[in-house]
């Protein structure tokens, strides 16, 4: 069998949000639940969501439509015409469709191409609400077991590298960019693309929480040094350190959720050394050629370098290694 991602595989958009907006202009009432879908988004990206959490309350805007059946067949109507034409010639019979799209939603527009081995996230339509996690990632890799116990996958198409267990499990697997093929071992994500996923993350946007509360306390540490230390960049060196073994415990905790141990706090306060370099240049210059008050130096010098460290913290203190 040959397996397919559906959003941007198959179909040139993500349908989910294709169906929402496509809702929302027909029924309104639906931006009542904007600011449940706003807060639940913030609490995503803080980490104190879960992805299927998130997606269960973004699908609220279900329970202000009637009809749901109706809705669909009216979006598919409408939306058809965005399936990309390399599957309208090459799909087959024994095809299977694995999404993390509502299953309600994806089965319907499979139907009119023929396609019967379906997978999706079980949403209910009527209330939004999930029944099992939703199927993204190794989730994906599950439910087709479940379905086809001894499945073998010649060929696998997706356009995100999140689909990777899926890709393990092919004989051959593709990168689908734009309705264009490519290897998956050959596909190199852009600039661009690596830098959404690094930094439009949940796991930045927790860094950046523990940045805040480091900020506050290399201040508070680097004040409490410079009453007895008659230098502010002399003051900033013991300040910054202690405040960067705080930094290490919240991290460790809050952000990568791993245990504590000597050997990552020494790799993570290597990571931290371009930044202490960068804070240490900033103290200066701020505070000899500018003479700005020492609360404004150390705030001010807390605040740059915070995407060089998260990058170097991740990647080297963090890094899972493959086995």
């Amino acid at each position: 069998m040959n397996i397919y991602d559906f959003d941007k595989t198959i179909y040139k958009n993500d349908s989910t949000a294709d169906f929402y907006f496509f809702c929302l202009k027909r029924h309104p009432r639906i931006l009542t639940k904007a600011p449940l879908l706003i807060w639940s988004f913030a609490l995503y990206m803080l980490g104190i969501y879960s992805k299927t959490r998130f997606k269960e309350k973004m699908y609220a805007f279900l329970t202000c439509i009637e009809d749901i059946d109706a809705e669909v067949e009216l979006f598919w109507d409408t939306h058809y015409q965005n399936i990309h034409d390399y599957y309208k010639t090459g799909h087959r019979e024994d095809d299977v469709v694995i999404s993390a799209s509502p299953e309600f939603l994806v089965k319907a527009g499979c139907k009119r191409l023929g396609i019967e081995n379906v997978i999706a996230s079980r949403v209910d339509k009527k209330t939004g609400r999930y029944t099992g996690e939703n199927c993204w990632g190794q989730e994906k890799v599950k439910r087709l077991y479940e379905a086809f116990p001894n499945a073998k996958c010649n060929e696998f198409y997706s356009d995100s590298l999140s689909d990777t267990p899926l890709a393990d499990i092919a004989k051959s697997a593709y990168i689908v960019r734009n309705g264009e093929l490519v290897e998956w071992k050959k596909y190199k994500p852009s600039v661009k693309t690596r830098l959404i996923s690094t930094f439009f993350s949940p796991q930045f946007v927790m860094f950046l929480a523990v940045g805040v509360v480091n900020t506050f306390a290399g201040t508070v540490f680097s004040i409490i040094y410079r009453s007895f230390i008659p230098d502010d960049t002399i003051a900033f060196i013991p300040g910054y350190i202690t405040a960067n073994v705080l930094s290490y415990i919240l991290n460790s905790f809050i952000t990568f959720k791993e245990r504590l141990g000597f050997v990552k706090y020494i790799k993570f306060f290597i990571s931290s050394l371009p930044n202490f370099i960068i804070q240490t240049v900033m103290v200066k210059l701020l505070s000899d050629m500018l003479h700005w008050p020492s609360v404004i130096v150390y705030c001010m010098a807390a605040i740059i370098g915070v995407p060089v460290t998260f990058v170097l913290v991740k990647l080297f203190a963090f890094g899972k290694k493959k086995k």
